[in-house]
């Protein structure tokens, strides 16, 4: 009887970790992302460098607010062309207001941000869980996750996406986006994981155009302050320019 319940009681030790540090789910992975790189709320300041075909480069200084899942407004600084222009995403509309025409227009999720290689939909809509359906593949890599993802609706950024994540911390590493015609449009590192008021997310992205090789953007967070009051009429179309 003795031995008998030695043995099960090594059985349960050697199964223990393996209950313990159970793999993650698809879905638990995709709102990880969701939370890292979008949290419920928050007050941020980012800069993003556009590197041009013809290797120019233009910078953006903007701010971004965000509320719950559905609603964001941005405000930019700089370059002068584009200071005093706004953007505003509330669920599935997004608009920018151009303060020479003083009103707004419509933007689509799949429009390039500012010109650059990054789209509307990789800053204005960051909510994978509600964009895509995710399944995990072997990723090659014993130290990363790789999701595949396919687009729930055409209001998804893209298509198709393979992404990266790091099992230690769970945080993105890298990031592939399709076309429906299986084509790769563009790929992504994210590096530089900082502490933003006690979320810790990587501060640097760089998005590469697989399509025209020599471009490229960079997306820097400098600051992002979390759980933020922010009153409603800040995310009102009425309000834009204002």
């Amino acid at each position: 009887m003795l031995r008998t319940s030695f043995a099960s009681a090594l059985l349960l030790l050697s199964l223990s970790p393996s209950v313990a540090f159970a793999d993650p789910t698809p879905e638990q992975l995709l709102k990880r992302y969701d939370e890292v790189m979008s949290p419920k709320t928050f007050d941020g300041l980012l800069v993003m460098v556009a590197h041009r075909q013809d290797d120019t480069t233009r910078t953006y200084k903007f701010r971004a607010l965000k509320s719950e899942d559905d609603k964001i407004r941005t405000w930019f600084y700089e370059p002068a062309a584009a200071k005093g222009q706004e953007m505003l995403r509330v669920e599935d509309n997004m608009w920018v207001y151009m303060p020479n025409l003083k009103r707004a227009l419509r933007l689509a999720s799949r429009e390039s941000f500012q010109g650059g290689d990054f789209n509307n939909g990789d800053v204005l809509r960051v909510n994978y869980v509600a964009d895509y359906v995710a399944k995990l593949i072997p990723s090659g890599d014993d130290k990363l996750w790789l999701l595949d993802l396919t687009a729930k609706n055409k209001e998804a950024a893209y298509d198709h996406i393979k992404l990266w994540m790091t099992k230690d911390k769970q945080q993105p590493a890298k990031a592939e986006y399709y076309a429906a015609s299986g084509k790769m449009l563009r790929s992504a590192v994210f590096e530089d994981v900082k502490n933003f008021h006690g979320l810790e997310r990587p501060s640097h992205i760089t998005m590469r155009n697989e399509l025209a090789t020599k471009r490229f953007s960079e997306m820097t967070t400098l600051d992002m302050k979390l759980n933020v009051d922010i009153p409603a009429q800040k995310f009102v179309l009425d309000d834009l320019g204002r």
